[in-house]
């Protein structure tokens, strides 16, 4: 990577959070307490936070209590108003302090799922956190979106510039193209000018990076837009292409099998890899069993067809010379081209020595 990015003091490549000062389950109950008795059941059930951490729905709660959508939604915002209103809350500032200050240490603005999987061990303790961010108009929630995670922040102006910085990578990449971990974070860096350096480190990097639906990485660390088929790995036939591409040239495919296993610790069957490497047109047979990639130039058909692709591009040619030809494009003896070529029902011998197509 040509630019430097900084890592913060004691940092190894993870983000390991600092304890909280406070007992995150105390405080929820110091702040409920504040509420009605509906207010109280209302928000415990929206937000998991009883015996059972399972999140109710409104329509859920509703149907329980014999009330509409619309009455359990104005209950929990009364609710949450009568948290922030109160004396309990005011204690509390110190709480939602440090998690701004966590969020902030993340970059500011962080993916909704990976927040809250760092901030609680189980499911109990992330839905009180979830609760802690609702209840303080510090942090910003923003939904989910065609182009973005759900995400919070805790910074409206560096938010704004994080998405547009991300959308104007997003248009940098070609549908096709693949590049190194380091080229990405380069190109991203090249769009973070506005933002504070205090952030541009790897790991926000990358988190930042991962709010996009757009971009993405493959088990390679290669990167690109998410519909390359290069970053978009799903089966058999992704793993292959990959293993096939980074070996460079054609392979058996036993040994693609065998490579998917080393490079991606995934279960491959020998006969499951060649029934998908026949049906894909990524891939062409060049030789007995062994398969390279359409996109190295490599096109599909017999032997038979690569002498008449060649005849037909070249114009009449020597034995020697299409035997060339023809051993660039197929893994094969000379043997096999010459019987190909002397069917007389596909090529035809010229009086000066060359040949060509019927």
């Amino acid at each position: 990577m040509k630019k430097v990015i900084k890592k913060r003091k004691g940092e190894k490549g993870t983000h390991t959070p600092v304890p909280f000062s406070f007992d995150s389950a105390v405080i929820v109950k110091r702040l409920l307490a504040t509420t009605s008795e509906r207010a109280r059941d209302v928000l415990v059930r929206r937000f998991g936070l009883g015996v059972n951490p399972e999140r109710e729905t409104l329509e859920a709660i509703g149907d329980r209590f014999g009330i509409t959508r619309e009455r359990v939604r104005q209950i929990e915002a009364a609710g949450l108003d009568a948290i922030r209103a109160s004396k309990a809350f005011k204690e509390a500032r110190g709480v939602f302090e440090e998690l701004a200050d966590y969020i902030e240490s993340l970059g500011a603005i962080v993916p909704e799922e990976t927040l809250l999987s760092t901030l609680g061990k189980d499911e109990k303790s992330s839905n009180r956190f979830r609760f802690f961010l609702m209840v303080d108009s510090a942090f910003f929630r923003e939904r989910e979106t065609n182009d973005f995670l759900a995400r919070w922040h805790v910074d409206s102006a560096t938010a704004k510039r994080i998405h547009d910085a991300l959308s104007k990578l997003y248009l940098s990449l070609s549908d096709e193209e693949v590049i190194s971990e380091g080229e990405l974070l380069d190109r991203f860096l090249d769009e973070l000018k506005d933002v504070n350096d205090a952030y541009k480190n790897e790991e926000v990097l990358k988190r930042w990076l991962s709010l996009s639906k757009h971009i993405g990485s493959n088990p390679l660390a290669q990167w690109g837009r998410t519909t390359t088929p290069a970053i978009r790995v799903k089966g058999v036939r992704d793993y292959a292409y990959l293993a096939v591409k980074r070996h460079g040239e054609p392979m058996h495919f036993s040994e693609v099998a065998k490579a998917i296993g080393t490079l991606f610790s995934k279960k491959a069957h020998i006969a499951t890899t060649h029934n998908e490497l026949i049906k894909d047109p990524r891939f062409v047979l060049v030789g007995r069993g062994l398969y390279a990639l359409t996109e190295w130039g490599y096109t599909p058909g017999v032997v038979r067809d690569v002498i008449r692709e060649t005849l037909e591009r070249e114009g009449p040619m020597k034995k020697d010379d299409i035997i060339k030809h023809v051993k660039k494009a197929r893994f094969v003896k000379d043997n096999t081209i010459l019987v190909n070529l002397n069917d007389s029902r596909y090529f035809k011998r010229l009086k000066d020595g060359r040949y060509a197509a019927v």
